[in-house]
C-alpha cells in the first residue's frame, strides 16, 4: 500500500471487480500487476472484509500456503474468536518449513502471536515477538503494509506498557520523506503528538498534529485528518500569533535539539488555525446523531475556545437530533443564553436517564 498511489488500495481492486467483473484470473493478475501489489492477500483481506464472496473464492485458489493460512486467522477474528494463539503457531510452522516458507509472513505471524501474548498478560514475550517481527519485515519488506503495522503495533506497546520515549523512538522511525503509506505517518504523528503533549513539548506535539492532519488528507482518510486537526488546534489555540512562521514552513525547519537544548517556543500563525478549523468543519459529517461523536465533542469545544460558536448554530438549535450526552454537557457548558441553556439541559437529561 505504501508504494502506490490512493486509487491502488484494496478497496479500489473490489470497487473494480463490482464494477466490470465477474472476470478471468488472467484479468484479476492483470489489475493486480497494474496496481504494483506483489501477494494476493491484502486483496483477499479487503474481499473478505467487503464481502466480496465470488471474487474471494477466486483469490484463495491463487494464495500460497502461508497465505491461506494467515487469511484463515483474519476470519477468524473477523467472526469474534479470540482463541487464536494455537492457530498462530500452526500458521508459523508452514510460514517456516522449507516447502512453504514465506519471510515476510513469518514477520507477519510473529508480529501476531506478538499482540496474542499481550492480551494475555505476557508483556515481555510479546515486546519480544514484536521486535523480531518488525527487525524481520524491515530486512524482506521495509515500508510494506506489514511493516507499517508492526512499526505501530510496536509504538502502541510501548505506550500501553507506560515507555513513551521508546514509542516515541519507533514513531521517529516512520520518515515523512520515506516509502510509509500516507496513513501510516498519519497514525504515527496522532501517537508522538499526544506523547509530546503529556510530556510538555507543546511545539513538538503542534507539529506532530499538523503532519497527522495533513498526511490524513493525502490518504483520503477524513475521520483521522478531523482528529489531527482537532488536536493541532487544541494544543496551538493558546500560542497564536501573527509574528510566527505559517506551520509548514516552522515544520520543514526543525532540526533535531542538542542535549540539554531549551524546548522550541510554539507560536502558531492564525491563518493556520483558520485554515485548519474550517477544513475540518467542512469536513464535519452533516448529521449530529450517534451516541458516540468524539469528532463533534472536540470541535465545538475548541470553535468555543476560537470564538467560531456561529460554525454551529444549526447544531445549537437541533437538541434532538444529538444522540451523546458528552456532547450534550460541553454544548450546555458553552452556551451562555439561559433559555437555549435550559432547553440543552433538558436534553441532558433526557439521554442520561435512558
Amino acid at each position: 500500500m505504501s508504494s502506490i498511489d490512493l486509487p491502488h488500495a484494496p478497496g479500489y481492486f473490489i470497487s473494480r471487480w463490482r464494477e466490470q467483473g465477474p472476470v478471468d484470473v488472467e484479468t484479476l493478475t492483470s489489475w493486480k500487476n497494474e496496481m504494483n501489489w506483489e501477494t494476493w492477500l491484502p486483496l483477499a483481506e479487503a474481499a473478505l472484509y467487503l464481502d466480496a464472496a465470488e471474487l474471494l473464492a477466486i483469490i484463495e485458489t491463487l494464495l500460497s500456503p502461508a497465505a491461506q493460512a494467515t487469511l484463515s486467522l483474519v476470519r477468524r477474528r473477523m467472526l469474534g474468536d479470540t482463541r487464536l494463539h494455537n492457530a498462530i503457531e500452526e500458521a508459523l510452522e508452514i510460514a517456516r518449513h522449507p516447502d512453504t516458507r514465506d519471510l515476510a509472513l513469518e514477520g507477519r505471524l510473529r508480529m501476531e502471536l506478538g499482540l496474542a501474548k499481550y492480551e494475555i498478560g505476557e508483556v515481555e514475550e510479546a515486546k519480544e515477538d514484536l521486535t523480531w517481527a518488525e527487525t524481520r519485515l524491515k530486512s524482506v519488506s521495509p515500508a510494506s503494509r506489514d511493516h507499517d503495522l508492526s512499526l505501530i503495533n510496536k509504538a502502541a506497546l510501548h505506550t500501553a506498557c507506560g515507555e513513551p520515549i521508546m514509542a516515541l523512538t519507533v514513531y521517529s522511525e516512520i520518515s515523512r520523506n520515506g516509502n510509509h503509506a500516507d496513513e501510516t505517518v498519519a497514525l504515527s504523528r496522532l501517537g508522538a503528538s499526544r506523547i509530546c503533549a503529556s510530556l510538555g513539548h507543546n511545539f513538538d506535539s503542534v507539529r506532530h498534529a499538523w503532519n497527522a492532519h495533513a498526511f490524513a488528507i493525502k490518504a483520503n482518510q477524513i475521520g483521522m485528518a478531523i482528529e489531527g486537526g482537532a488536536l493541532f488546534l487544541d494544543f496551538a489555540s493558546e500560542a497564536i500569533d501573527d509574528a510566527a512562521e505559517k506551520m509548514h514552513v516552522q515544520v520543514e525547519n526543525v532540526q533535531p535539539r542538542d542535549a540539554g537544548e531549551e524546548l522550541r517556543e510554539l507560536i502558531v500563525h492564525p491563518q493556520d488555525i483558520d485554515d485548519v478549523f474550517d477544513w475540518c468543519h467542512s469536513h464535519l459529517p452533516e448529521d449530529y446523531s450517534g451516541s458516540d461523536r468524539p469528532d463533534l465533542r472536540a470541535m465545538v469545544s475548541i470553535a468555543h475556545r476560537l470564538g467560531k460558536m456561529e460554525y454551529f448554530d444549526s447544531l445549537l438549535q437541533n437538541p434532538d437530533g444529538v444522540e451523546d450526552s458528552m456532547l450534550v454537557a460541553i454544548i450546555v457548558n458553552c452556551i451562555d443564553d439561559e433559555e437555549s441553556k435550559s432547553i440543552w439541559n433538558v436534553r441532558l437529561a433526557t439521554l442520561t436517564m435512558i
